[in-house]
């Protein structure tokens, strides 16, 4: 995998607690698990972990970037031979992938995003970590003079107990609210994150839709990047602009362009909707 590819998988909107170090690595915290990754030769993936969690951070990083998925068929099985568009898309992106996160953080993460950039969702996690987290490792870091203290996301049940002031503290504006709610909501009833992740599609995203401020596009994200219901297909900004301007849905609705994504891109359509949006983003940052 190219090194900007990877740079497109860990930190193109799918999670939001990698980051970038200066020697072209990516630094990256999920569950109770830290990881360094980078390009090899080759386009193999490399990796390292701090010695205390390089056992388990082992184990959970295959399944993390869902390896077990053969996304080579999946990508053939994409209309691009009669979609010119999705075609260049997947061309730019070789190799990008879905990561198979945990479904908790996906949906905390997805529900901070609402009319958020993606460096704003990456502080408000960030500073939820630092604030209300387990602390995990200290690294150092090439280029960093000081080490840096790693933590992991508070769990629902831990959310549950923090003041929504706090929450509000951590930048989480009117999301801290709705936030608040679903976790006292999750913590009265354990396993329901497994049991809805369990499900299929369409039971598992009106399930979500039941929690506070979870609307369509937050329960396919945590759907699509967090349970592996790859047919999911989120719409947002970038999804509408894509639609309207490459395939000619201007002014359709969200659930209406969703709709159009499923039937035209088939059971893999949130596969390719990450293409989709990879490359508006990449085409607004050259427009500049």
């Amino acid at each position: 995998m190219r090194a900007d590819v990877i740079g497109e998988l860990l930190d193109g909107g799918q999670a939001f607690r990698w980051n970038a170090c200066d020697d072209g690595s990516w630094l990256g915290v999920w569950s109770g698990n830290v990881a360094r990754v980078r390009a090899g030769q080759g386009g193999r993936l490399e990796w390292c972990a701090p010695v205390p969690l390089a056992a388990e951070t082992g184990e959970a990083l295959e399944p993390y970037l869902a390896t077990g998925t053969d996304f080579t068929a999946l990508t053939d099985a994409l209309p691009w031979r009669s979609d010119p568009h999705l075609a260049g898309a997947l061309a730019a992106f070789p190799g990008l992938r879905i990561l198979r996160q945990p479904l908790g953080e996906t949906l905390l993460g997805f529900m901070c995003s609402a009319m958020k950039q993606i460096v704003q969702i990456k502080r408000m996690l960030e500073l939820l970590a630092e604030r209300h987290g387990a602390p995990l490792a200290v690294v150092e870091l090439p280029g960093n003079a000081t080490p840096v203290s790693l933590h992991r996301l508070p769990t629902w049940t831990e959310l549950a107990r923090i003041p929504e002031r706090d929450l509000r503290a951590c930048l989480l504006g009117f999301r801290a609210r709705h936030i608040a709610a679903a976790a006292r909501f999750l913590a009265e009833r354990p396993g329901w994150i497994e049991e809805t992740e369990a499900l299929p599609h369409t039971a598992a995203q009106e399930r979500l839709r039941g929690l506070p401020g979870v609307g369509e596009k937050i329960a396919d994200c945590a759907l699509l990047f967090g349970a592996g219901r790859l047919e999911a297909f989120p719409v947002d900004v970038w999804i509408l602009r894509a639609l309207a301007g490459r395939y000619g849905l201007g002014g359709w609705k969200p659930e209406q362009v969703a709709r159009f994504g499923r039937a035209h891109f088939g059971a893999a359509a949130g596969f390719a909707q990450q293409f989709l949006f990879a490359w508006e983003r990449r085409a607004a940052r050259v427009e500049r």
